[in-house]
């Protein structure tokens, strides 16, 4: 009836390593994206933006 004789100190290092992981894991899920995912998000919203832009119809002295 012998068990595995475990060190405690490393047992517990170890331990707060997996969650150390597992928290990073879950910030890279959550906040996590690339300088270039950046940039093409915000491309792509500057684009929408002209486009948008270019439909608008302005206002001008004759029209009220």
């Amino acid at each position: 009836m012998t068990g595995d004789i475990v060190n405690l100190r490393q047992f517990r290092k170890q331990k707060a390593r997996t969650d150390k992981e597992k928290q990073a894991e879950q910030n890279r899920l959550t906040f996590g994206r690339t300088k270039a995912e950046k940039n093409l998000t915000s491309a792509l919203n500057d684009k929408a933006t002209r486009v948008l832009d270019q439909g608008k119809l302005e206002k001008g002295e004759g029209d009220e």
